[in-house]
């Protein structure tokens, strides 16, 4: 495992989180790159899952001429939304400056972002009749990080952390305000390698 890698993931997995945040290691993907690291966090906001998302970090040590670089972050961040919400033309273009501004303020630089953001509602028919329509938002993005030697991930994942508490409609920490490391929020240590 390349020490840049090895560094990178560490950021990654020694996170420290919002208590709204339950976070924890999952298998990443394997045949994209040689190296990869994956974690999932559920928002949690008066005890009832309001979102949730996955961070994956990716290492090619070749490089890979589509990230413009040996590292890619994938993101999936999903919230619940007010189903009037869905309908709002500019949902998507919001959506998207979520992560944008959350990379900005977290000084996450980064090259080749790129993504969707979808909204969907439903409403319920027949014997599901009594359930209330449902409305979500999702935000699907890829980017490369600029890091050196593998250090200055820790920003990135603040980034991420940011864009799933916005997407959820959590307000958010104020300046100065320093989070406290919470046992029940750390995943595994345990880099996934190929």
């Amino acid at each position: 495992m390349p020490d840049a890698f090895r560094r990178a993931a560490h950021e990654l997995l020694s996170a420290t989180w919002r208590p709204e945040l339950v976070v924890e290691e999952i298998p990443a993907p394997q045949r994209i790159a040689p190296f990869s690291a994956a974690i999932a966090a559920d928002v949690i906001a008066n005890d009832v899952e309001v979102g949730s998302g996955r961070l994956v970090l990716l290492h090619d040590p070749g490089g890979n001429a589509a990230w413009q670089g040996t590292f890619r972050c994938v993101s999936f961040a999903r919230a619940d939304i007010d189903p009037e919400m869905v309908t709002d033309p500019l949902l998507a273009s919001v959506g998207w400056s979520w992560l944008v501004d959350a990379l900005a303020a977290h000084a996450a630089d980064h090259l080749a972002p790129s993504g969707t953001v979808t909204s969907v509602s439903s409403e319920s028919f027949g014997g599901m009749a009594g359930e209330a329509p449902r409305a979500e938002v999702e935000v699907r993005a890829s980017w490369t990080p600029q890091l050196t030697g593998g250090t200055g991930m820790s920003a990135h994942v603040a980034a991420w952390a940011e864009l799933l508490c916005t997407a959820a409609g959590l307000p958010p920490v104020p300046p100065g305000v320093v989070l406290m490391p919470s046992r029940r929020n750390q995943p595994t240590r345990n880099p996934r390698r190929r």
